[in-house]
């Protein structure tokens, strides 16, 4: 009997364990996923379909059409329409990216391409997009039946160090930045050239934190998924709004450059503000024993973020057609599901993964429009960046 009482509370514990593992069916769990996704919008934080429009076609819109699968047309790619629709997408930060190697020339030019030919593309599909450039428009749209197409820019070298450019793009629909993409700006430096030990690369400038300031001014969302640790820490300690991590992961779990160790996301959490999961792979897992990433390794990201800092704190980004290789059940943009019913058999609420969907980017959006309107009576920012700050460079100028 003794022998007995000692066994039975461990076959309980075990029942009790089976019951919460397998309460579900994949089938089921997937079914669950898409309600809560047809119930409030999924926002994905960072979509690089804008950049296979001009490798590709150019930016000549009409050679395309994304009401139909588009593979046939333009070769390997992550989105159209029917499978924003079929992921049940609700919204997506198409994101302006060109090369760093325009850097100091023509970046501003071929960002404001982007900006255009994204503009134009949601006018071309007036019934499954709508341009959005507010947190209220998230939902607006959403509840319209269309998919939110919001502007991000990746990389501070398309506004040129220039307040004025920074203030044009605004107006013309960019609602966040980030500060650099894989090379440094005068004002901000990249990931690529974190060094140790700690404290050996510089952050932002005074200029950079300037940046900060008229982007909190302005009502833009500041980006930090590629700036360097140092900057990572100086713009958390100047900005006066919520910040995002369009695109990056836990640095514990893989301790690659882009993803964010575990004393940044804490500042993270004290700001208030969001890191979006991204799906790439070299992100995901960096042990060579994994094998290919698949969606479980997305999902223990989202999960250990949530457990560090609060599930108020994780989001999606995925960098759909800005990579090359997504994870297993993630192929493509029809494919966001799999991940919430991956979570659903780990025991998420619901309230939890709408939260994860969007809830919580819209919550940091509306916290940059608060900081914006408290600002409201403030000027803007109208100095130069000064000379010696600037690389030696025959195509850039001051004044």
């Amino acid at each position: 009997m003794e022998n007995m009482w000692i066994i039975l509370p461990f076959m309980l514990s075990f029942s009790v364990l089976s019951v919460h593992t397998h309460a579900i069916s994949e089938e089921e769990a997937l079914a669950r996923a898409i309600r809560i996704l047809e119930q409030y919008p999924l926002v994905d934080g960072h979509n690089d379909l804008p950049l296979v429009y001009r490798a590709r076609i150019e930016n000549q819109i009409n050679l395309v059409n994304l009401s139909i699968d588009v593979v046939p047309q333009w070769g390997p790619s992550h989105t159209d329409i029917p499978r924003l629709r079929q992921g049940k997408s609700g919204a997506a930060f198409w994101i302006t990216y060109v090369s760093c190697t325009k850097a100091g020339k023509d970046a501003v030019r071929a960002g404001l391409e982007q900006i255009d030919v994204i503009k134009r593309y949601i006018a071309q599909y007036p019934n499954d997009f709508q341009l959005v450039t507010t947190a209220d428009g998230i939902e607006e749209a959403f509840f319209a039946g269309k998919i939110g197409s919001l502007i991000g820019m990746e990389g501070g070298h398309m506004i040129d160090s220039s307040f004025a450019a920074l203030r044009l793009v605004y107006d013309m629909g960019i609602r966040y930045l980030g500060l650099t993409h894989s090379c440094s700006t005068p004002w901000a430096t990249t990931c690529e050239e974190d060094e140790t030990p700690p404290g050996a690369t510089i952050g932002l400038t005074n200029f950079g934190k300037m940046i900060i300031t008229e982007m909190n001014r302005m009502g833009m969302i500041v980006d930090l998924a590629h700036v360097s640790r140092a900057a990572m820490i100086d713009a958390l300690n100047t900005t006066k709004a919520p910040l995002i991590f369009s695109h990056s992961n836990a640095w514990t779990l893989c301790n690659h450059e882009r993803n964010v160790q575990d004393d940044v996301l804490e500042m993270l959490r004290e700001n208030n503000g969001l890191i979006m999961v991204t799906f790439v792979g070299s992100f995901l897992t960096c042990s060579p024993s994994s094998g290919q990433a698949n969606v479980t390794h997305a999902a223990d990201h989202i999960e250990y973020i949530r457990d560090l800092i609060g599930v108020d704190h994780v989001g999606i980004g995925s960098d759909y057609d800005g990579m090359s290789s997504p994870p297993i059940g993630l192929e493509d943009t029809s494919k966001f599901p799999n991940l919430f019913a991956e979570l659903i058999q780990r025991g998420w609420s619901d309230a939890d993964l709408e939260k994860l969907a969007g809830r919580n980017l819209v919550r940091v959006f509306r916290g940059v429009e608060q900081v914006r309107d408290s600002l409201a009576a403030t000027d803007g920012n109208d100095e130069w960046i000064p000379q010696e700050d600037l690389p030696i460079n025959e195509c850039r100028t001051t004044g």
